[in-house]
């Protein structure tokens, strides 16, 4: 083949394979841009396309006076990056920096150094180190205090060693802030680091506080630049709507102090109190210790009992405060005749049952027993309210106002986890026991305070609620909760009858057994409480020094404005009794919450007058009987001696100063008690032992630590408030004796003092079925 030839042969195929080229170039072309061309086009959409997400504001949940309870709050993770870390490590080993950043992440998160290690040494699979670790769970969401000290290490770093980046960071995210740490906590819930509503309000509305998510998607360059004119689409985030509660934070704050206060004291298993307006139900307090911190819920995680909240969902057999239902109840039907007749002590009841006792080893009262009516629910008699329950209003007419007030039904509160528990009283023993709050009849604490709102209100059974209302801040529009009438009980004749009759529980000074929360000036309903508690070991029946002690009343009688129940939960001490125990604490949840709505003490003006006359708060009834008004003692611990005389002379309270310093250390009663405008307060202003003041009308602990201070041995007779004192010489040493008697009660020795107050014994039952069954303790 001559050379032409092979030319243009070598030409023709290279020719044929360039148009075989072009023409698979085509239709490759042809292929995406026409046959594939949606499929090119959405890629490439993909690609210009960027997208971010628009994170909205959770709801707040707000007070009833708008101050906030919880709400979004910035946060901050740590993280690390072990591979710059490493590399400092290798390159300067003098800099030290992965023990420097382990250091200081130690001391400020409280991390253990060898899980810190681990992290900042974290590796790959393939045994690279990793860009960036974060130090979970220790440096997850802290607070802004925590970031700002660790920020400032990070810029003593940065400047000593003259380098930019440190390997520490710190990615800026949200979490739920409560800025009054456990107050409410059992209200509130929690929201966890991840994210997910736990327990409370914040659980059961998490829909209405939680809002929705808002996005920005926008058109970008090469450079990941927004293209002038790209499309552009945008969601606003729509922020949860605002909460506010029926709670006064004031009001929620003297629950939980009194409880704590208690609870050191008494050691009970736990504690309950709430506080509620009767003519709406709505709630203006509610606490259950134990409890937890919101915010650090996890120190918490060992001890379930703290996130149990009591008020809901705890059962109770309720004991003598349970006797309002049956008293309504008789009352209503016509059948309690106040002065008439009735032997106390014992009663048989039925053939085949043991007789039921008063909580006196059943003496009962009076000569040969005989009682009226009004002085056995003054003295709690069971035998009392056996014969107004079981006897006049028998086992229908009872069971029909037990569910009437709501027992056995759950009140539809707005939190998770209500109980309730369904009654029957099937055997005589089960309905006589039933009169005074023993045996089938388990309640919650928030049934129990429905309950007597409605004898404080006129009759009507209301259903509690915590949220006063919902505010969307995307609107405007908000949604107000109106008081819901469940169902009309008694009368409003019986209820104002009754709440005279409960008066006299507290205001008759030497039988009443809820005497101890008489305060002059209030007129308070209330009555006491001791359950014994059944047995949980193998023999049932009921436990011996196993008591459930409560107070519940409302105030003031001739227009209630706070219903309060408090209930101790087996407390630590002999001879419990619901006026020695919660008692105290009911009259200082109950005073300082009247005067926090401007409820002042109703004292007639000669009473004032002489109260102004004497600059002392005393002043005289037509009676004879002396009648002191009361105030909250003012702190003036930190001030200057001078400036405690001028603060203690403004609000009228007489004191006395304890050394030769310039300085209040410290003061006795301690400020933010309630107490008559007589007490003396003293102010320590060094810590030398010297003479021992007159300690007349401290109270037995306020009295102690006045002795401790003082460096004075006291022995004490007697329980209540100081009436007297004497200093004995024993040998060498002497020590101060000191009686007490209850508050505007004669001293130990009168032989009226122990009355209403004894202690509640004799032959306990034997299951909890048992006719025996009584209460025990101080009523």
């Amino acid at each position: 083949m001559t050379m032409a030839k092979r030319i243009k042969l070598r030409t023709l195929l290279a020719g044929g394979v360039f148009t075989l080229l072009f023409v698979g170039l085509i239709g490759k072309v042809y292929w995406v841009q026409v046959v594939k061309a949606d499929f090119w086009a959405g890629e490439a959409m993909k690609a210009w396309n960027a997208s971010e997400t628009l994170k909205q504001e959770r709801g707040r949940i707000l007070d009833r006076d708008g101050r906030v309870l919880a709400a979004d709050a910035a946060a901050y993770t740590i993280a690390v990056n072990p591979k710059l870390i490493a590399k400092f490590e290798q390159e300067h080993p003098d800099w030290k920096m992965a023990d420097r950043i382990v250091s200081k992440l130690h001391n400020v998160l409280g991390a253990p150094e060898d899980e810190l290690r681990k992290a900042i040494t974290s590796q790959k699979d393939n045994g690279e180190y990793r860009d960036q670790r974060e130090i979970r769970p220790y440096g997850w969401k802290i607070d802004k205090k925590l970031k700002d000290r660790l920020d400032a290490f990070r810029e003593e770093l940065r400047k000593n060693l003259g380098i930019k980046d440190v390997g520490l960071y710190f990615m800026e995210e949200k979490k739920r802030y409560y800025p009054k740490d456990e107050l409410a906590s059992h209200i509130l819930g929690y929201e966890d680091k991840e994210g997910v509503a736990v327990l409370g309000l914040e659980k059961k509305l998490n829909e209405e506080l939680s809002g929705s998510e808002g996005y920005i998607k926008y058109q970008k360059d090469g450079a990941r630049m927004q293209l002038p004119n790209g499309k552009v689409d945008y969601k606003q985030p729509l922020d949860g709507k605002d909460v506010t509660l029926t709670i006064d934070e004031d009001i929620q704050f003297y629950i939980e102090e009194a409880l704590r206060t208690a609870y050191d004291k008494y050691k009970p298993i736990s504690m309950t109190a709430i506080a509620a307006d009767p003519n709406t139900m709505e709630i203006l307090g509610m606490a259950s210790l134990p409890d937890f911190n919101p915010n650090s819920y996890w120190d918490k995680a060992e001890d379930l009992s703290a996130f149990r909240n009591n008020a809901i969902q705890s059962l109770y057999e309720p004991g003598s405060t349970f006797k309002i239902v049956t008293l309504a109840g008789a009352v209503e039907e016509g059948l309690f005749d106040p002065n008439a007749y009735y032997k106390s002590g014992s009663i048989k009841y039925s053939e085949k049952d043991k007789p039921i006792k008063d909580h006196n080893n059943g003496i009962g009262w009076g000569e040969n027993g005989m009682i009226t009516y009004l002085e056995g629910l003054k003295h709690s008699s069971n035998v009392a309210f056996v014969k107004l329950g079981y006897q006049m209003l028998g086992k229908e007419r009872l069971v029909k106002y037990i569910n009437d007030f709501g027992f056995g039904q759950k009140t539809g509160i707005e939190l998770p986890n209500e109980v309730s528990r369904p009654f029957s009283l099937d055997w005589p023993s089960e309905v006589a026991t039933a009169t005074f709050g023993q045996g089938k009849v388990l309640v919650t604490p928030i049934q129990q305070v429905a309950a007597v709102a409605a004898v404080a209100n006129g009759g009507k059974l209301l259903q509690p609620h915590l949220v006063k209302s919902i505010s969307d801040p995307n609107t405007g529009e908000k949604v107000v909760t109106e008081p819901k009438l469940v169902r009309q009980v008694i009368s409003p004749e019986t209820s104002s009858q009754v709440g005279l009759y409960l008066e006299q529980v507290v205001s008759d000074l030497k039988d009443g057994t809820g005497r101890i929360v008489y305060t002059p000036g209030y007129r308070i309903a209330g009555k006491t409480g001791t359950a014994q508690k059944v047995s949980r070991g193998e023999a049932g029946g009921y436990a011996k020094n196993k008591y459930v002690v409560s107070f519940i009343g409302y105030a003031p009688v001739e227009n209630p404005k706070v219903v309060l129940y408090v209930l101790v939960d087996e407390p630590q001490i002999d001879n419990a009794g619901g006026g020695s125990v919660a008692g105290p604490i009911f009259k200082e949840i109950m005073i300082k919450s009247l005067q926090k709505l401007g409820i002042e003490p109703k004292l007639n003006e000669q009473d004032r007058e002489n109260a102004e006359a004497a600059g002392a708060g005393v002043s005289s009834t037509n009676g004879g009987k002396k009648t002191v008004l009361t105030a909250t003692v003012p702190d003036v611990t930190e001030m200057t001696v001078a400036q405690a005389r001028d603060r203690l002379g403004q609000s009228k309270f007489p004191y006395g100063v304890l050394g030769k310093g310039t300085k209040v250390l410290q003061q006795l009663p301690k400020g933010g008690s309630v107490l008559p405008a007589t007490q003396r307060i003293y102010l320590l202003t060094d810590t030398k032992p010297g003479n021992v003041p007159d300690l007349t009308g401290l109270s037995l602990r306020d009295a102690l630590e006045m002795c401790t201070l003082l460096q004075v041995t006291a022995k004490v007779e007697g329980e209540g408030y100081v009436v007297s004192q004497k200093a004995e010489k024993e040998g060498d040493r002497w020590t101060l004796r000191l009686t007490l008697a209850a508050q505007d009660q004669p001293a130990p020795s009168d032989a009226n003092t122990a009355e209403g107050e004894n202690t509640e014994a004799g032959d306990q039952a034997s299951s909890a079925a048992d006719s025996q069954t009584e209460e025990a303790g101080a009523e």
